[in-house]
């Protein structure tokens, strides 16, 4: 039925209606010309990939890179490797559909049989990994660190109450840029540009000044050794492609690293479904079709900023049509020059460090002390009664600034995923101004910080928070890109959807996620079995 909807002719006046009868219909308006690039203007053109590229820049590059590559090398980046690639091509295409529709890729999810009530029951247990506040109890620990001993690492018996407090404040303070501002995207774009001038700018420097050569090339490298994989032999990795080509059996994979494995997959670049936000903050951006949807506003100082209820597409015409490679071509350039290097570039600065200062081999049982000894021999290797210890605080306020930004982001990306779509799919809700949609974000964020407050009072462990959310995010991508190959051949007219190769490309991206997650998911039964 949402097939032939979606081919049957369009009428001058009025928008095609596809999908659930249960949604409401689209608008119809003109799709704006994009903007032509220029260098010189250059930074008027960052737009989601920069927000974003500030986000990737996370738990996974600062806790779970350093710690395989303290142990590994980087022998297993080739897996983040994958992972980044796989979700430029997923960004691209919920953006295709923003660009279109005005609307997040969300909201077209609700758009597909069975409906809306079917997808807000799944997508709420495999958007669950972002309610985990993970990330503000893990800013918490550099914090406390840095005004530690040199070498010592924040003890929960010890330092406890400290850490839950500073949590706590980070993760309320991650509340404030959501409520003032004016436009939420313009608020967290300016923390996301500061963030990634200041950490990138110092780990740069500390890589340029003070890494070996070969130090960059083991880094670098290990993002191309596709089929390294960890044997459980010492810290020895293994090659399936090499063992095929020599006849050899094929090497079994050390089980007791997937958890950390999975992880590091699920958190480089976004994961689970954080990546969905890129559609919102395209449409925020005023993108293709986004400019006649508007924003959501802050509570505070958005007085004069409203949402639309509805997205608005444009009627396919060679004019539209020109226009539409012109922002696709302007979508791939914000995600390949901006949003890509940023997660490679942050992923291999701080791995680039762990490698460089400690030793091979090296075990790390807790995600911060490998951040914690880095912080030390850091100091060390520049010296001196100042510079020193500067550097070594630098290198853990870093961590700080790393995790705590990250933390507005996530809780930005998912209560805009919810408030959109009930924005759309509520019909209660569409007696509503369009300005009131405010209230209802800062409703929803009230909710979230309750569960969140729960969460890190319960469950105090930063360590077990990542892995249980990087298990759930593997799953909740996976998933999520095979819907969206079947949402935009579907809902989008034929002129305009993704060719065969990319949807195909979509499920198998979704496969490689399912199956990392299934091997931690594995793992994870076996020791839950040897504990009971």
């Amino acid at each position: 039925m949402a097939q032939a909807l979606a081919e049957s002719p369009e009428s001058s006046t009025t928008a095609p209606h596809p999908g659930s009868p249960e949604m409401p219909r689209w608008n119809l308006g003109e799709l704006p010309p994009a903007p032509q690039f220029q260098w010189k203007n250059a930074w008027q053109f960052l737009g989601p990939g920069l927000m974003m590229g500030g986000a990737a820049i996370g738990g996974g590059e600062w806790l779970m890179g350093p710690q395989v590559t303290a142990r590994y090398g980087g022998g297993l980046l080739w897996l983040a490797t994958l992972s980044i690639l796989g979700q430029v091509l997923y960004n691209i295409e919920i953006s295709r559909y923003t660009l279109y529709t005005g609307e997040p890729i969300f909201t077209g999810k609700f758009r597909t049989l069975p409906g809306p009530m079917f997808w807000a029951f799944l997508y709420l247990l495999l958007d669950s990994g972002s309610v985990l506040p993970y990330l503000a109890s893990s800013a918490a620990t550099p914090l406390v660190t840095a005004f530690l001993p040199r070498g010592e690492i924040p003890n929960p018996d010890r330092h406890g109450g400290i850490l839950l407090g500073l949590a706590i404040a980070i993760f309320l303070l991650s509340l404030i840029p959501l409520i003032f501002g004016g436009k939420i995207y313009n608020c967290l774009k300016a923390i996301m540009t500061f963030k990634i001038v200041a950490v990138l700018g110092f780990l740069l420097f500390l890589a340029v000044g003070f890494s070996h050569k070969d130090t960059w090339i083991e880094i670098f490298s290990g993002f191309f050794k596709f089929g390294q994989i960890p044997t459980g032999d010492g810290n020895k990795l293994d090659n399936v492609f090499v063992a095929l080509i020599e006849g050899r059996p094929l090497p079994s994979v050390d089980l007791s690293v997937m958890a950390t494995l999975s992880a590091l997959v699920a958190i480089s670049g976004q994961g689970g479904l954080s990546n969905t936000a890129l559609s919102n903050y395209t449409r925020d951006q005023g993108w293709g079709m986004g400019s006649h949807v508007w924003a959501i506003p802050s509570l505070v100082g958005g007085q004069n900023i409203q949402l639309s209820h509805v997205g608005t597409v444009f009627p396919i015409n060679p004019q539209s049509l020109a226009r539409w490679k012109g922002w696709l071509k302007h979508l791939r350039r914000d995600q390949l020059m901006v949003w890509l290097p940023a997660c490679f570039i942050g992923l291999a600065l701080p791995s680039m460090l762990s490698v460089q200062f400690l030793e091979r081999g090296t075990i790390l049982k807790n995600p911060w002390a490998g951040s914690v000894m880095t912080a030390d021999r850091v100091g060390d290797a520049i010296g001196g009664d100042f510079f020193g210890p500067a550097c070594r605080f630098m290198t853990l306020f870093c961590g700080f600034l790393v995790l705590a930004p990250s933390m507005a982001s996530t809780i930005d990306g998912f209560v805009r995923r919810w408030v959109d779509v009930f924005w759309t799919a509520s019909k209660s809700l569409h007696s509503l101004d369009p300005g009131k949609i405010r209230h209802l974000y800062f409703g929803v964020l009230l909710g979230y910080a309750a569960v969140g407050l729960t969460m890190l009072l319960s469950l105090r462990n930063p360590k077990i928070l990542l892995d249980i959310a990087g298990g759930i995010y593997n799953y909740a991508l996976a998933f999520s890109c095979c819907h969206v190959a079947v949402l935009n051949t579907i809902l989008l007219p034929k002129e305009i959807r993704p060719s065969l190769l990319v949807r195909i490309t979509l499920f198998v991206i979704g496969l490689f996620f399912a199956t990392v997650a299934t091997f931690a998911a594995y793992k994870l039964i076996l020791d839950l079995k040897a504990m009971l």
